[in-house]
């Protein structure tokens, strides 16, 4: 049997276009998707990270989630048994040319797809957030709020701008987890009389149930609370910010400023003109729960030094990205992403999995 790309394929139906990863540390989404950018099957699973369980072990956990995305979809695979033409993977822990290097000859050597390329779960973020238009490149910034930050940023020529990502180690400032340790260091000194008032120190006990920011900082301490705990506290943040709170907002607009200065300073590394249209992508939890606060800080900023960027925050999985990155690798049809946007969203619908 030949697909519309001309492969053959010695079983029943057509190979896939792309296998589409998106890799995070607490999850995994894998998809198949056709030429035509229809979304053939899908599947979510844990993390999969090789920076918690080792190369070998990430490749272990990924290959069920593919032989289970490929079992869903029932369609053809290549004579060598691929899955796909071409395997698309944006990994979180893939900070440096050189891990994505790594990751990409491990997952070609698991034999999924004829080609493969791995890429930094931010472009997949990027990716997911630009509609080009028919014939242009996919360009623009993208900063990633989740439990770290992190920006990446891609000029119409195709050069690339990124940061390491590391965390404190390489300047990084907030994400969830950031946020959520300074939420409990304001919140503590207000308690011990060294910081001032604050209404966090009353709303982060409370979050937790507990009568006191003592017994919060003796919890941590004992490990009954963790960082999938503190991740979650950017919502007490913003809530007490939006109450008037002058230490909560201080954390939000702190946190609005090193969104702007990462996507500001990719501006400039790419040497972008700065009054054109310049579309910045904003993603991860902290970004995508759309504090009013948030959003309307990082645009003002934004707009102060490139009053011509185009703000979005993304609304589609980072996996769509994946995907997407996948079919333009392929030279896929415009029309194509139009219909990956519209059936990845029906194939996650509510009991599709």
């Amino acid at each position: 049997m030949t697909d519309n790309h001309g492969n053959h394929d010695n079983h029943a139906g057509p190979i896939p276009a792309v296998l589409a990863i998106d890799g995070g540390n607490s999850k995994t989404d894998v998809v198949l998707v056709a030429g035509d950018g229809t979304v053939l099957a899908s599947v979510r699973g844990p993390g999969a990270s090789h920076e918690d369980f080792g190369l070998d072990g990430a490749m272990e956990r990924l290959g069920e989630l593919v032989q289970t995305v490929a079992a869903q979809a029932g369609a053809g695979r290549g004579s060598e048994g691929e899955v796909a033409r071409h395997t698309s993977a944006c990994l979180a822990g893939a900070d440096l040319p050189e891990e994505e290097a790594q990751l990409t000859a491990a997952i070609q050597a698991q034999g999924w797809a004829g080609s493969a390329a791995v890429a930094n779960d931010t472009f997949a973020v990027l990716r997911a957030g630009l509609t080009p238009a028919a014939g242009e490149p996919a360009w623009g910034i993208a900063v990633t709020c989740g439990a770290g930050i992190n920006c990446v940023g891609v000029g119409p020529d195709g050069r690339t701008t990124r940061f390491l990502a590391f965390g404190m180690l390489s300047g990084d400032w907030g994400g969830g987890l950031g946020l959520g340790h300074h939420a409990v260091w304001h919140a503590i000194r207000a308690e011990d009389g060294r910081g001032e008032p604050t209404g966090l120190r009353a709303a982060v006990a409370a979050h937790f149930g507990m009568a006191s920011m003592h017994d919060v900082a003796v919890a941590i301490h004992l490990g009954k609370l963790g960082e999938d705990d503190l991740i979650r506290l950017p919502a007490v943040i913003f809530a007490t910010a939006e109450a008037g709170d002058a230490v909560a907002v201080s954390l939000v607009e702190r946190q609005a400023g090193e969104v702007a200065t990462m996507a500001l300073t990719a501006v400039r590394r790419l040497g972008l003109d700065a009054t054109r249209a310049i579309p910045i992508v904003l993603g991860g939890g902290v970004l995508e729960a759309k504090n009013p606060l948030l959003t309307d800080a990082i645009t003002r900023r934004l707009a102060e030094s490139a009053p011509a960027t185009v703000v979005r925050i993304v609304d589609a999985p980072p996996v769509t990205g994946a995907a997407l990155l996948g079919l333009d690798h392929l030279g896929a049809a415009p029309a194509a992403e139009t219909r990956l946007r519209a059936s990845y969203a029906r194939a996650l619908a509510p009991g599709s999995r």
